[in-house]
């Protein structure tokens, strides 16, 4: 199959590509940046612009809406962008899908839009609250999620939302906690805890979700999946490991805690598991640790290098 990438440069499309390539498929990259590898084609467009995202995806099978303004200190900050962007752009994807036939239609959403209902434990068929939306982040999500089902149906072609939990791993960005504790560590800095620190997240290492994309298009399979990963992990837990595991590291401090700090959800993903026949393999453990060596090993190379 031909299969098109949005945003397949970043983080988890990177690994999605590999994924894809590794299971026999015929990846096409729609992205500003150039792709980490040669092997497949690379096409830059803007996402927003329908006539090149028309183009872009001619002849292709399937299309994985993964492009986003993901960092949502930029999404604060340049709202109008970032509508632009995430909705706007998702709704392109899918008119250009709409205009192509009958193409898989799969876009990337996130565990995080659980913070608009007040269940401590949730699934796929969770009930959302409006009024709980709380960042122009969720709000996109959501109504990406609603464009995507309702182009679906209306023009009778497969959709799949993949709600991601919080991704780790190599490639991720560094304006994310996992590399921050990690840079500050290597600086001799100490790591700074909002509180007790009990705040938790099932971070899900990035090659188990980019696993969960080819097992879509090998089922076929449709609807809504949460892509979470295989247990609690608190921050005060990522610290001590970092603190541990780092020989420059000063410490940890706490300073006050954060009002409404998010402290999780419990996310079902037994529907991954009926339907996708998958479950995140990786323990958090070996999966830090790779992701600590690749950072070390990544810095230790642009220092040599200045």
């Amino acid at each position: 199959m031909i299969i098109a990438v949005t945003g397949g440069s970043g983080f988890i499309g990177s690994h999605v590509v590999d994924k894809l390539v590794d299971a026999g498929h015929s990846v096409r990259v729609l992205d500003g940046a150039q792709p980490h590898r040669g092997d497949v084609s690379w096409q830059p467009c803007d996402i927003t612009r329908l006539s090149q995202v028309i183009g872009a995806l001619q002849g292709c099978d399937a299309v994985y809406h993964l492009a986003a303004m993901a960092n949502v200190n930029d999404v604060a900050r340049m709202p109008a962008e970032s509508v632009d962007l995430n909705i706007m752009g998702t709704a392109t994807i899918l008119e250009a899908a709409r205009m192509a036939g009958n193409m898989h239609f799969v876009l990337a959403s996130t565990v995080w839009i659980y913070e608009a209902t007040t269940a401590n434990e949730v699934d796929e068929s969770t009930p959302l609250n409006p009024e709980g939306v709380s960042h122009l982040y969720m709000a996109e999500k959501i109504a990406s999620e609603m464009l995507a089902h309702s182009y679906g149906k209306l023009y009778n072609f497969p959709v799949t939302v993949l709600r991601y939990g919080i991704p780790y791993g190599p490639r991720m960005r560094e304006e994310l906690v996992m590399p921050i504790f990690i840079k500050k560590a290597v600086k001799g800095e100490p790591l700074t805890i909002a509180g007790d620190g009990l705040q938790y997240r099932n971070f899900i290492y990035v090659e188990d979700l980019a696993d969960a994309h080819v097992r879509v298009l090998d089922r076929k399979a449709t609807g809504t999946f949460n892509l979470e990963g295989p247990r609690e992990v608190a921050i005060i837990e990522l610290a001590e490991a970092v603190n541990r595991m780092v020989p420059t590291s000063a410490g940890i401090i706490r300073t006050e805690a954060r009002g409404g700090d998010y402290k999780g959800r419990v996310v079902s993903r037994q529907r991954a598991k009926d339907i996708l026949d998958w479950e995140p393999t990786t323990a958090f453990e070996n999966g830090f640790e790779t992701t600590l060596n690749w950072f070390l090993g990544k810095w230790s190379e642009q220092l040599s290098a200045v």
